[in-house]
């Protein structure tokens, strides 16, 4: 007991293993061990791409996210693992040959009227171990480790896919928050050109002073928008920097797209895309794979309950001083092993895997029923964004057209600075909207791609698209 109360909790490096109460933080030692080099290794640019840093492409900024998001190495070696896991368990086809060199010096004591006994042994032997038959248990196990194998290859596509969704989506919010920026900016040097126009009016005695306010209030507004934008853009810089495993502040840009891509509609129905979801989906088929994993691992449960023929032979050739040129032994046997009892282990075990297996069926269908979901839910959200794209169009037109007549009768004298206003409102509103919309349709493409299951490495797709039609409200 006195010994039991002066036990205390070992020390790491002089410092005490844990910290001295509940609402106490722990110390570290002064030399506790941080892989601080690694951490501070920036991750690595490829020459090719480091040359023009201030002018990424989004093929650019895929690759890199791809080559240096930890996401797609804890993959690719979860499927090298699985892979090595898998040829390990094939060696179960083969036999197993063991070799053993021994060497042996033995001296007896005299006793009871006997001399003392010298003698000297040396020799090898080589042991042969090969599993005849097992009614499944070894296939079982193969199988098992192949689809752990087949599981973890379309885990790693899969995540490549989501690295790829998620990059896109974080280039697509930096350059819509640019284009928001850059909008903004024309907003605001609208609005300094109106409180320059409101002041002259009264200067000459044409305005007042309430009309000269609410054209500075109107330009605060404005460049207190842009300003904000501003701080969001650098938010949205920092995290597409980040999507790519590269350090938040580093100074790089991303070239500007030569125009607007076409606004373009899937050609296919919502019915082919999910069927070919459920062929493409690498998610889907790692689950596909699991189940097989989990069948394979019941056929191994069941021949664990039966017998099992092995085959064992043993060859040496022993020396020793009687018989300095050596002599040959060898062993043969032919074993069937019969499990008997095993406190019914083995029965739960089967059991176990059983349940595992309906398990990994039900998950299977959870799975394929969220991929059918998936595609319904983009392939709408897809059409949405569509028609708000040419929605946006109008309303931006229409919003210029009706600016253009409120300052022109502000001009001449019949309009009021609130009529102004209230139409530049309107117009940087829908130059928002317009500039949002046609990035979220971009979004909502890449995300029917990847619910499909047809985004490449590149960043492109292989859906297939068709011009999209002046009334996008027929399309179903």
């Amino acid at each position: 007991m006195l010994l039991t109360a002066c036990v205390h909790a070992p020390s790491v490096d002089g410092v005490s293993g844990t910290s001295p109460a509940p609402n106490a933080t722990w110390t570290p030692p002064a030399a506790a061990p941080r892989d601080t080099a690694r951490a501070a290794a920036p991750a690595a640019i490829p020459s090719d791409i480091g040359q023009r840093i201030q002018s990424l492409t989004l093929g650019d900024i895929v690759d890199l996210a791809l080559r240096n998001n930890p996401a797609t190495r804890i993959s690719w070696e979860n499927a090298r693992a699985a892979a090595a896991a898998y040829g390990s368990r094939k060696g179960a086809y083969f036999p197993t040959i063991d070799g053993e060199i021994t060497g042996t010096r033995l001296k007896t004591v005299a006793t009871q009227g006997r001399a003392a006994v010298q003698q000297t042994t040396y020799g090898g032997s080589l042991t042969l171990t090969y599993l005849l038959l097992d009614f499944g248990g070894r296939s079982g196990n193969v199988e098992a480790a192949k689809q752990a194998l087949i599981a973890a290859d379309w885990t790693h596509n899969a995540t490549i896919q989501s690295v790829v969704l998620q990059v896109e989506g974080a280039y697509f919010d930096y350059m819509a928050t640019k284009a928001l920026l850059a909008a903004q900016r024309t907003t605001v040097e609208e609005a300094r050109t109106n409180l320059a126009a409101a002041r002259e009016r009264h200067r000459v005695g044409l305005g007042t002073i309430a009309d000269e306010l609410q054209a500075k209030t109107a330009l605060s507004q404005a460049q207190l928008d842009a300003e904000t934008t501003e701080g969001t853009l650098q938010t949205a810089r920092g995290a597409l920097a980040v999507s790519m495993g590269l350090p938040a502040n580093l100074p790089y840009d991303i070239s500007q797209p030569a125009g607007s891509p076409p606004l373009s509609i899937v050609a296919d129905s919502v019915d082919t895309l999910i069927a070919r979801a459920l062929q493409s989906r690498p998610d889907l088929a790692a689950a596909e794979a699991d189940s097989a994993q989990a069948r394979a691992d019941v056929s191994a449960a069941r021949a664990a309950r039966l017998p099992s023929l092995q085959l064992t032979g043993t060859g040496a050739r022993t020396y020793l001083k009687s018989l300095p040129n050596g002599g040959n032994s060898y062993t043969v046997s032919l074993g069937l092993s019969i499990p008997i009892f095993a406190g019914f282990s083995r029965a739960y075990n089967q059991m176990l895997a059983e349940s595992q297996a309906q398990a990994a069926a039900a998950r299977l269908d959870q799975v394929r029923q969220q991929v059918i979901f998936d595609v319904f839910s983009s392939y709408h959200t897809l059409l949405t964004a569509t028609r708000r794209v040419s929605t946006a169009d109008d309303l931006l037109a229409s919003a210029q057209e009706s600016e253009q007549v409120a300052l022109a009768r502000y001009r001449a004298g019949v309009g009021t600075v609130l009529d102004l206003l209230a139409a530049q409102s309107a117009l940087a509103s829908a130059r928002a909207q317009q500039v949002q919309a046609r990035w979220i349709w971009q979004t909502a493409m890449a995300q029917l791609a990847h619910d499909t299951g047809v985004l490449d490495v590149h960043g492109g797709s292989r859906l297939r698209l068709a011009p999209a039609p002046t009334d996008t409200t027929s399309q179903r």
